[in-house]
């Protein structure tokens, strides 16, 4: 009975593992069935290097995006990775107990707010205060920077507060007593040994970032131009698939269809690269 019971098991298991491949094929499959003709029709260099986007000439340049969707994300990556590093260290290593229970649900609460209302509360409170403070018109790649800097902060923290708890704790004991003060055994000891799951954490953030919609579409100003400062509006490739495909049709339907396969390739680069650097982390310990 139980040799059943644990066969059953596995073909649960083995067919929900296939179910989560077959996801990711057909979602590859489809993406790239119908984005890369669309790429060749306009041509790979002008679609991807192309600095106009107007589909009522048939110019289907997404340089200006991509260009936006990379600052927009290394700028919310430089804001909220320190914040999110320093937050997670105190969580892991100096909160009192008190107070440990209603942050981590605070944090946690962060992660299942929606993207609508983050780009309610930017449009209302980030927005106004940089039109009032530095000009313009408030609705720019700036604004999309912070707001995004705070969107991808739970996510940051829960992996990388989980790899410090993770890290053996005679590590750090055997830093104190060699000398070290507390703030550099966690520093020069725990963070380098869970060095892979704060990258994993980055990488999650980065993805977050880069593939955000909503909100970015009410505070980044939505304009199609090459990026041209901090303050001037911008918009990015999950910006133009979102405003457009409602009413988009034939070749740029095509064309917004193949603006998301660049956007999931930028992804596979991504983790490709974390499991790189995780490999050669591995071969140097």
């Amino acid at each position: 009975m139980n040799k059943v019971k644990e066969t059953g098991m596995k073909a649960v298991f083995l067919i929900a593992a296939c179910a989560s491949i077959l996801a990711v094929a057909l979602i590859c499959v489809f993406l790239f069935a119908n984005g890369i003709p669309a790429i060749a029709k306009i041509g790979p260099l002008k679609f991807l290097f192309g600095r106009t986007w107007k589909p009522s000439n048939n110019l289907y340049g997404i340089f200006p995006m991509i260009v936006a969707s990379i600052y927009v994300t290394a700028g919310a990556i430089v804001v909220g990775v320190p914040i999110a590093l320093f937050t997670s260290v105190f969580m892991a290593r100096y909160c009192p107990k008190q107070i440990y229970k209603p942050l981590k649900s605070g944090i946690e609460l962060m992660a299942g707010i929606p993207s609508i209302v983050y780009g309610y509360f930017g449009l209302v409170l980030i927005v106004p205060t940089i039109r009032s403070y530095l000009g313009g018109t408030g609705n720019s790649m700036l604004a999309a920077i912070l707001l995004l800097g705070i969107m991808i902060l739970p996510t940051i923290i829960g992996v990388t507060e989980s790899a410090i708890r993770s890290v053996p704790e005679s590590y750090y004991e055997g830093s104190l007593a060699l000398g070290a003060t507390k703030e550099r055994s966690i520093f020069f000891v725990l963070l380098p040994a869970a060095k892979s799951g704060i990258l994993a954490g980055v990488v999650l953030g980065i993805g977050r970032a880069i593939g955000e919609t909503m909100a970015v579409i009410m505070v980044a100003g939505n304009q199609t131009w090459m990026p041209q400062g901090l303050l001037k509006g911008v918009r990015t490739m999950t910006a133009n698939i979102v405003t457009e495909m409602g009413y988009a049709s034939g070749l740029h339907r095509e064309a917004l269809i193949a603006t998301g396969v660049v956007l999931f390739v930028f992804i596979l680069i991504i983790n490709l690269s974390l499991s790189l650097l995780n490999r050669r982390s591995e071969n140097v310990a």
